[in-house]
């Protein structure tokens, strides 16, 4: 009973980060037409990859509250979009050097092998 409200809770939390963050988006829509297209075109891309990663992340709980299993896709599938978010924030802030930006991209690899045996051996419920 007490997971069921914790994951209730945690549901409406990411429900209302998901309503926050599209508004959030919205709203920096204006910087791209006032003509700054470099900074807002980069806030921009990084708030639709996290809306992204909280849409997955809604997804793992809503099935979670179903099955009473979290499955791997959906767990492989946020944290690539996580990494997604951090390379590209990174590229357009030119924050990172290339050994960063090579390692993620091993770790996605890894993710998308993850995700792709996950998908061609299914767990059997």
């Amino acid at each position: 009973m007490t997971i069921d409200l914790v994951t209730i809770l945690i549901l409406y939390i990411l429900l209302l980060a998901l309503i926050v963050g599209v508004i959030n988006i919205l709203l920096q829509i204006k910087s791209i037409l006032s003509g700054t297209l470099g900074g807002g075109f980069g806030q921009i891309v990084s708030g639709v990859l996290t809306v992204f990663i909280l849409i997955d992340l809604f997804n793992t709980f809503v099935d979670y509250r179903e099955h009473k299993e979290i499955r791997l896709t959906y767990v492989t599938d946020a944290t690539t979009l996580i990494v997604m978010r951090e390379i590209t924030a990174g590229v357009y802030a030119q924050k990172y050097d290339y050994q960063f930006i090579l390692g993620m991209s091993v770790l996605l690899l890894t993710l998308g092998a993850i995700r792709a045996l996950a998908v061609k051996y299914p767990h059997k419920t």
